[in-house]
C-alpha cells in the first residue's frame, strides 16, 4: 500500500468514492446524498487537491482510499486551532488491513505540521464500527448533535 498526495489526475475518483462514501452514510441516518451533490464535492475536492490537502491510498496503482482535511477557519476566534478530518473512506474489501490507520495517521501529521493544536472529526451516531475506529485511534465525544423530526408526537 502507498500513502500519496492527491493530485487533479485522481479528483474524479476521489469523487466517485465520496459520492460511495456519502450513500453507504444514509444507511445510518444521513440526510446527505451522494450523487445529487457531486458538483459540489468536486468543487472541494479540487480545492483540497490544489491546496495538497488529500492524501490516497493505493493498492496496486488503484486507489482505495483518501482523506481529507482542513484547518477550521470559522468565524469565530478559539482558543485552539483545530484541524479538521473532513472525511476519510475506505473500499469496503480494503478495511481491517490497516488503509484506514495510514489515512488518518497521515491526516494528523498533515494537521500538526499546519499548527492545529486539537483535531478534530465527524461520524454518524449509528455508525458503531467508525465510531470503534476513531475510539481506538484516541478519538473521544466533544459536542453531540440533536435532531427530531419537525412531524413528531412531541410537538
Amino acid at each position: 500500500m502507498e500513502i500519496a498526495t492527491a493530485s487533479m489526475d485522481d479528483v474524479d475518483t476521489i469523487v466517485d468514492l465520496w459520492v460511495r462514501l456519502a450513500e453507504s452514510q444514509r444507511t445510518h441516518g444521513s440526510h446527505l446524498f451522494g450523487d445529487r451533490n457531486r458538483t459540489a464535492v468536486r468543487e472541494t475536492v479540487v480545492q483540497r487537491v490544489v491546496a495538497e490537502n488529500v492524501r490516497i491510498a493505493r493498492i496496486d496503482r488503484q486507489i482505495v482510499g483518501f482523506v481529507m482535511v482542513t484547518i477550521d477557519s470559522g468565524r469565530y476566534e478559539q482558543d485552539e486551532t483545530r484541524g479538521i478530518i473532513e472525511n476519510i473512506f475506505v473500499e469496503p474489501v480494503h478495511r481491517s488491513q490497516g488503509v484506514g490507520s495510514e489515512l488518518l495517521d497521515t491526516a494528523e501529521e498533515l494537521l500538526r505540521e499546519a499548527g492545529a493544536d486539537i483535531l478534530a472529526l465527524e461520524a454518524m451516531a449509528d455508525n458503531e464500527s467508525a465510531r470503534q475506529f476513531y475510539r481506538a485511534h484516541g478519538y473521544a465525544p466533544h459536542r453531540i448533535e440533536l435532531e427530531k423530526p419537525t412531524e413528531n408526537d412531541t410537538l
